[in-house]
């Protein structure tokens, strides 16, 4: 075994370095992942850009990004052994939350809940030993109180590390907002998340769901049929409100806003939602503020507006059993596996911030080729 990791550290906005850590010492509640691949999401972007607000749960630098690792168990204490009911050489996928372990809320597994709360996975300041708190990196330390999920093997990585976003779209289109059978859904944005935010209307049995992107988006909206969409609507060719209320008959019971910085997506949000209507806001939008808020609206109207950050863990346990599945041609959503020395390129890539490259999914995977994103 190499006495060394190497990983990506962001030390400050738009500043990746490649450094080399000590292999942790794993004592017998704790543990040792070998990364397999770890996925990267709109708040990866933000996060590198420095574009999130403060959080007494987040460290902004200098911290090894990446809160969506897969990987396989390379080393493990004993007692944690037994409390994971793991063993090394399985693979697992990992929540990014860890809690103190001691509350109500760590009991049942749901350390985002937790008032004292551990940490997150991607960031939690690299000076704290042993460092590898984050998966842009060869190996991730496991703390005592990590939540995690054994995963089939078979799975192609790419595939598999799809999990957290699966779990957004199943908990933001239909969890949190009570998604029922008498419900029209629209989904704003075609992203990973919205993608997954179809499966989620459609497995709560929505009588419609309507997905909006961008003209350069007729690959995914192509997806999103194919995964469930009723109807899907360009943004780009006319007023997207009158759009989404044509294609509705009026409007919808639920509106889930994935759509990156993008702040006026919650004024069409506001106007797309009929009386009593569920609104989820899981887009972040880069710390910018929402202009000429339609307040009235939302009074009259009686709406409900939820922001959203993360999912309960047994959605995520169900999004793992569905990959698991098999049922959905989840291999057409990851778009490429980049490795270690291209994160930069990978955070920018799902960003759209290359030209001519409009990914869907993107996953580091340490050892893995380098892409040629000019041919992507």
């Amino acid at each position: 075994m190499a006495p060394t990791v190497r990983a990506r550290v962001l030390v400050k906005p738009r500043t990746l370095e490649a450094r080399e850590f000590a292999r942790p010492t794993i004592g017998r509640d704790d543990g040792l992942l070998r990364i397999e691949a770890c996925g990267i999401c709109g708040s990866d972007y933000e996060q590198y850009e420095g574009a999130q607000p403060a959080h007494q749960d987040y460290t902004p630098y200098p911290v090894i990004p990446g809160h969506e690792p897969l990987g396989v168990i390379e080393e493990l204490g004993t007692r944690a052994r037994q409390r994971w009911g793991v063993k090394e050489g399985d693979r697992v996928a990992v929540r990014s939350g860890y809690g103190c372990g001691k509350c109500e809320a760590c009991a049942r597994g749901e350390p985002m809940a937790c008032p004292r709360r551990g940490g997150t996975y991607g960031y939690t300041d690299v000076g704290k030993p042993p460092y590898l708190w984050g998966g842009y990196a060869e190996q991730m330390y496991l703390s005592p109180h990590t939540v995690l999920k054994k995963m089939d093997p078979k799975i192609p990585a790419g595939v598999a590390v799809l999990f957290n976003p699966l779990a957004a779209g199943l908990s933001w289109a239909a969890a949190v907002p009570r998604t029922g059978p008498g419900d029209r859904v629209v989904i704003l944005g075609a992203g990973q998340r919205g993608l997954c935010a179809v499966i989620g209307a459609r497995a709560a049995g929505a009588r419609q769901v309507v997905i909006t992107g961008l003209g350069r988006d007729a690959a995914k909206l192509a997806l999103a049929r194919e995964l469930g969409a009723d109807a899907t609507v360009n943004a780009e060719a006319g007023d997207v409100v009158a759009q989404v209320r044509e294609a509705t008959g009026g409007g919808a019971e639920v509106v889930v806003d994935t759509t990156p910085y993008a702040p006026q997506s919650l004024n069409h949000a506001i106007a797309i939602a009929v009386r009593k209507g569920r609104i989820v806001v899981a887009g972040l939008k880069g710390m910018q503020p929402a202009k000429e808020l339609p307040v009235d609206d939302v009074i009259y109207k009686e709406l409900t507006i939820r922001g959203v950050l993360s999912m309960p863990v047994d959605v995520t346990f169900q999004a793992i059993e569905l990959i698991e599945a098999g049922r959905y041609p989840f291999e057409k959503m990851h778009t490429s596996s980049l490795p270690l020395e291209q994160a930069e390129d990978a955070i920018h890539m799902l960003a759209g911030k290359i030209p001519g490259v409009n990914p869907i999914h993107l996953a580091i995977v340490p050892g893995a080729p380098r892409v040629d994103w000019r041919n992507t």
